[in-house]
């Protein structure tokens, strides 16, 4: 079984969706501690050719947090606001119509928390692309909450068990290969394609690691699932 661990994103890149596309089961980690200015309640969409931040409100959000501790304003004005800055930039691509309902869902859901507002979010992204790796929330899990890093991962990663630990590039300074062999899992890590590009407005320059809404904006559900097997395992 392959198995993948990261914290709710909200409406993350497209790197993100092909770790969780490619395994077959992806543990949300929503009760680890919230990261200020990181991408848990906020990314990035195209507007007039440049990136620009959208983001959902939060009531107190605290780096002593864990994520699923995050309140939200549940504000119907704020999110409005937010759905009328990406209709405003995205409003003529071509998959416009039938993209921005489910951006809608999303962004008027009333969550209970800041990590279920996500994991919503990445649930009804994954409907929409017909992804069908289990979900499975960290705080359900029966693991041991005093470990940390690595040893939290292999922990989950053995009572769940994993024969595969993927994890995106980034993260190779992170874990040790002998510590997951030891245990008898493999350990990969996810490069995405640096060579995906699609056509955004203007046929300019094309700017990436955008928020996947920006893919799926101009991209149809064919395509875009097409995007989620370019990457390479190391």
């Amino acid at each position: 079984m392959k198995l993948a661990i990261m914290q709710p994103y909200l409406f993350p890149y497209i790197g993100y969706w092909q770790l969780l596309n490619g395994v077959d089961c992806f543990v949300v980690f929503d009760d680890v501690n919230y990261i200020n200015r990181g991408w848990i309640n906020r990314n990035r969409i195209l507007v007039d050719g440049e990136p620009r931040y959208f983001n959902v409100q939060m009531r107190g959000a605290s780096q002593n947090q864990r994520i699923n501790e995050v309140a939200l304003t549940n504000d119907p004005e704020a999110a409005e606001k937010q759905l009328r800055t990406i209709a405003q930039a995205y409003g003529r691509a071509p998959e416009f119509s039938r993209c921005f309902p489910l951006v809608q869902e999303c962004m008027r859901y009333e969550g209970r928390n800041l990590a279920d507002f996500v994991t919503h979010s990445i649930r009804r992204v994954m409907d929409y692309l017909d992804i069908g790796t289990k979900l499975v929330l960290s705080s359900e899990l029966d693991k041991d909450d005093a470990l940390r890093g690595q040893d939290k991962i292999l922990d989950i990663c053995t009572r769940l068990g994993a024969a595969e630990y993927w994890n995106p590039i980034g993260g190779t300074a992170l874990y040790e290969q002998e510590r997951f062999l030891e245990r008898g899992i493999r350990l990969r890590f996810l490069r995405a394609d640096d060579t995906i590009r699609y056509r955004q407005f203007g046929g300019g320059e094309f700017v990436p690691n955008l928020s996947i809404l920006d893919v799926l904006m101009f991209n149809s559900k064919e395509e875009t699932r097409g995007l989620l097997t370019r990457f390479s395992l190391l």
